[in-house]
């Protein structure tokens, strides 16, 4: 199958570019010469959009769900047309990605580890054999496990609750305690029934069984059908500030990225509500942060790419903690925010990576940004989106009036997003935050 791209460049193959990251790549190949090819399922191909169908000078169309088929199917298209290099935007392809790059004897990530970048459990696993500081966390395969695993692993409450599969924070919950009631740990003591009464009679709600539930509503993923472990990870909760570190690898070498602050909903569910670079953070817990991400994205087997890592820093501490990493581009545009900032095309270090280059990360500027996303109330259907347009700031709607949104519970449910640039982090967050609190969603 092919597009509109003609030959030039070394070719590199990304298996599913669609999703937030796949027009960065496309920016970034153009930049580099490089020809983008992609892997993906006939029906997803042709839901892609214009502008990423025309940049494309080719397409493998397989079935990504059979790997045996999918791999016999890419490694013909590799040899076909000359591929030079291997990459995934999607993280549960990031194995797939790395099986392929190794039979083709191309720049790839570590095969024996690379399923530890997509499955949060093995993630877990290789965290603890590399010594890398990180949530406890225990495996539950229903919610009557949860509650004894729970407590024989001694969690505590707040207790995260997260599909051994999944991303963009659907599926996650943030449990108080199993029902709600008790002191603020949300027990009285190691007696507590775990299914108590409330002071009128009524059965409380069993609240950690309600958080399993959810975390295992996902078995399939959207949208190729990939069939995902629904066990479910209990992970302690590490309090304090959030944070996210890049790092690109090439040939092994770890080159960090900046640190970004993350913010976030409270409550339950804790849904992504912006990012600023830079961090704020003092330079030498900077650069703990790097070296910490840096140590996560080589424990999954990044060895030829670059990894995402997401930490969190209790407060009183400089000890940032590992919540996970995964081998691919960060979504939430933060190749845009972190290239506004700092000059780096995460995206070009990235094809540089895979195509066994030293990639490019020096920062070219010391400017700031910052992207609030719009959140609606509840869900339900949109009736109007009004976002202000003040200098320094652009803005971008992703959906139009009448569509349906679904309750705000992961980031399926944003309406939009405003990225703003100024000289200093506190300058791009307030001047995000301004433009965030002025604009409307009105919901049906």
């Amino acid at each position: 199958m092919k597009n509109g791209a003609g030959p030039r460049g070394p070719g590199v193959l990304v298996i599913e570019p669609m999703g937030n990251a796949g027009r960065f790549l496309v920016e970034a190949a153009d930049r580099l010469g490089v020809r983008l090819y992609a892997a993906t399922h006939k029906d997803v191909h042709e839901g892609y959009p214009d502008r990423l169908r025309a940049a494309l000078a080719g397409v493998c169309a397989t079935d990504l769900t059979d790997v045996p088929r999918a791999s016999e199917d890419m490694a013909a298209f590799c040899r076909q047309h000359s591929i030079a290099g291997v990459a995934a935007c999607f993280e549960l392809f990031t194995p797939l990605a790395a099986l392929l790059a190794d039979r083709m004897g191309l720049p790839g990530n570590d095969p024996r580890l690379a399923w530890a970048a997509r499955n949060k459990i093995e993630m877990g696993e290789a965290f603890a054999a590399a010594g890398i500081p990180a949530p406890r966390w225990a495996i539950a395969h229903d919610a009557a496990e949860a509650h004894r695993v729970a407590r024989e692993h001694g969690l505590g409450w707040p207790l995260v609750v997260k599909p051994a599969e999944q991303g963009g924070s659907w599926g996650v919950s943030v449990v108080d305690g199993p029902n709600g009631l008790g002191g603020p740990d949300g027990l009285d003591g190691p007696e507590r029934s775990e299914r108590p009464e409330r002071p009128d009679g009524a059965e409380a709600p069993d609240r950690l069984a309600a958080a399993v539930g959810a975390a295992q509503r996902f078995t399939h993923a959207h949208p190729h059908g990939l069939e995902l472990d629904t066990r479910v990870l209990l992970q302690e909760y590490i309090p304090g500030g959030e944070y996210s570190c890049d790092t690109v690898v090439s040939g092994g070498v770890a080159y960090p990225l900046p640190v970004v602050a993350k913010d976030t909903t409270e409550g339950r569910y804790r849904i992504e509500t912006g990012h600023t670079c830079p961090s704020g953070l003092p330079a030498p817990l900077v650069r703990k942060v790097q070296h910490i991400a840096a140590r996560a994205a080589l424990a999954v087997g990044v060895r030829n790419g670059i990894a995402h890592t997401e930490v969190k820093i209790p407060p009183g501490t400089q000890t940032p903690y590992v919540i996970e990493t995964g081998a691919r581009l960060p979504g939430d545009n933060l190749c845009e925010v972190v290239e506004a900032a700092t000059g780096v095309s995460e995206a070009v270090a990235h094809l540089q990576a895979v195509l066994g280059l030293v990639p490019d990360t020096v920062p070219s500027r010391t400017d700031a940004a910052s992207i609030r996303f719009l959140l609606p109330e509840h869900g339900g259907e949109l009736r109007r989106v009004f976002v202000p347009d003040l200098p320094g700031t652009h803005s971008e709607v992703y959906l139009r009036p009448g569509a349906g949104v679904p309750e705000p519970a992961d980031s399926s449910c944003r309406i939009g997003h405003v990225v703003a640039r100024a000289e200093t982090a506190d300058q791009a967050r307030g001047l995000a935050e301004r433009v965030a609190a002025r604009s409307r969603v009105e919901m049906g």
